[in-house]
């Protein structure tokens, strides 16, 4: 961790202050930038955090709310908890907005740095410029994969006051056109100039060196073409695999595109996990980890488990019976729990307490075990906190502790390895799948930093460090999941993409167990468009759904039909 990075986020965006609240002017009038104390560099961080690593209020309800657990990662809803782990599958307009306005609001920070950069811009570069376009598409594909159809060739423009939707393969062509001329005019560059030219420690990714930008594009380049592959409609992703895999891309430790979090910025500037988990009072708005996440990394030995998570607290716990529910009612809902510690490994005794309550014993500290997703709030006695592994300290770790804190996954190396030997796999690419799905593996747990003696390890005894040549897919759909833990929009993107964890894909079907919610039980697709639109641009919004699908979370999106 580069802690000299994070002061210096914490600086800019101090500093930057006085200047944010022109940046709706500097949408309007790109005239209004100038001075000759503006410089791109100092606006590359801005975009970089607002978008990674936004303040707390959309982190706590786009991130943590909805793809988070929408992946499969986290859950609420045990005892303690002041949400039911169906929060989110059913919809409400505050949490709703809440996303929507942060991916809408964004465009601000970026079009000003194109503006900046581009032709004719105050500090025209079109290698800074080309920086941009990687980030531009890296926010328009977190936001379209969210919410489908969005606003895209025409945001930014200074003579549309209400710009169209556009489609999502329209997209994703836009995306992809975006990353090759980015690419392109980066060629063998390795910086964006000299002096105030240079992006340098202002890059928060990698300290300027374009090199790791066009290796970035390439990787990016790669995910839309294979996610767009398919679908109805797509004339283009087969051209864009076949280029992208003859290009370069992120490959090791140090290529790994990660945000740094600060140790001292406010929260309502840029938050972090700890923002939520520490600052609601007491296990209130603290999560405990999937069963999904923990049984996958277990049955296969894998060494990131205790990176990921701590063992569940364990003790005496009494599963006490709710004066609803009839003793038959009590022994389904009980025994579902347990059959959830069985199903992790964990060993316990049982004993009756004198109310006939079933009360359970195991070791403390010892489990490792996960939640199931989604139940309801009829279970929430029947889901004891001590049951399960919370996130690992790194993940969760409070500020101003002077204490590592985990860094946002942005894209990783080893995830660029997956996504190669799935297009090898499905027959979109020549080469050696198994080789780039072990390079993957050893890159995944580098970069939660695993003790090299336990990534050997695991390579040489564990069945996931091979691909089978029958499920092949499936375990590569598995790994890429498992690397974006924490990135939950992407690793909520590969669900709806791939089918896997098929368990969790699958949704849910018992109301006495489970929420749910709006989609009933079905696993959600997308996130309903929020307020904004339909006040200021409803005829555009309306279009929108018409191709699109109804506004509601069960409406699949275009690659994802």
């Amino acid at each position: 961790m580069k802690i000299y990075k994070l002061l210096i986020v914490a600086l800019l965006l101090g500093l930057m202050g006085a200047c944010t609240d022109k940046f709706e002017e500097f949408n309007q009038d790109p005239t209004a930038i100038t001075g000759d104390n503006i410089e791109a560099k100092y606006f590359i961080t801005k975009a970089q955090v607002k978008l990674i690593a936004p303040d707390r209020y959309p982190y706590w309800r786009g991130h943590l709310i909805h793809a988070d657990r929408y992946a499969g990662q986290f859950c609420f809803g045990f005892n303690g908890s002041w949400w039911s782990d169906g929060l989110g599958y059913s919809y409400s307009g505050g949490y709703t907005n809440a996303t929507w306005d942060y991916f809408e609001g964004y465009t601000g920070t970026l079009v000003t740095y194109l503006q900046i950069t581009g032709e004719g811009g105050d500090r025209e570069n079109p290698l800074a410029y080309s920086v941009g376009l990687v980030m531009r598409s890296l926010y328009f594909m977190y936001f379209t994969d969210v919410f489908g159809e969005i606003p895209y060739s025409e945001t930014g423009s200074l003579d549309v006051l209400l710009p169209k939707f556009d489609t999502q393969k329209d997209i994703y062509w836009g995306m992809i056109t975006d990353l090759t001329t980015a690419i392109e005019t980066i060629g063998t560059a390795t910086s964006t100039g000299d002096g105030n030219e240079d992006l340098g420690d202002n890059d928060l990714f990698f300290d300027g060196d374009l090199q790791k930008w066009k290796a970035l594009a390439n990787t990016l380049k790669l995910r839309l073409a294979l996610r767009a592959n398919g679908a109805e409609g797509d004339n283009f992703s087969v051209p864009a695999i076949t280029e992208s895999m003859g290009g370069t891309f992120l490959e090791g430790f140090e290529d790994n595109a990660l945000l740094p979090k600060d140790d001292v910025i406010s929260q309502w500037n840029s938050a972090a996990y700890g923002d939520v988990w520490h600052n609601f009072g007491g296990y209130g708005s603290k999560w405990t980890v999937s069963k999904y996440v923990i049984n996958h990394l277990q049955d296969n030995a894998d060494p990131r488990l205790s990176k990921y998570a701590k063992p569940a607290p364990g003790g005496e716990i009494t599963i006490p019976q709710p004066e609803s529910d009839d003793d038959a009612l009590y022994a389904k809902r009980r025994d579902f729990i347990l059959a959830n510690l069985d199903e992790a490994g964990a060993v316990y005794a049982i004993t009756l307490n004198e109310n006939g309550e079933t009360v359970v014993t195991m070791d403390e500290d010892t489990y490792y075990i996960g939640q199931p997703p989604r139940l309801n709030g009829e279970m929430y006695d029947y889901n004891r906190r001590e049951f399960y592994s919370m996130p690992a300290d790194y993940i969760v770790q409070a500020k101003n502790e002077s204490l590592p804190i985990a860094p946002e996954i942005v894209v990783s190396s080893a995830d660029a390895y997956f996504m190669r030997a799935e297009a090898i796999v499905k027959g979109l690419a020549t080469g050696d799948a198994n080789d780039f799905y072990r390079k993957g593996l050893e890159q995944a747990m580098l970069l939660w930093e695993v003790d090299p003696a336990d990534i050997a390890t695991f390579l040489a005894d564990s069945p996931a460090a091979n691909l089978s040549g029958t499920n092949d897919e499936e375990m590569i759909a598995i790994q890429r999941w498992l690397i974006n833990y924490t990135e939950g929009f992407e690793a909520w993107a590969i669900v709806r993409d791939t089918g896997y964890p098929a368990e969790l894909a699958a949704g849910v079907d018992d109301s006495d167990i489970y929420g749910m919610g709006d989609l009933n039980g079905k696993y959600p697709q997308r996130m309903r468009y929020g307020s904004s639109p339909y006040t200021t641009n409803a005829d555009n919004l309306q279009e929108a759904i018409d191709r699109q699908g109804a506004d509601v979370q069960a409406t699949e999106l275009w690659w994802a039909k």
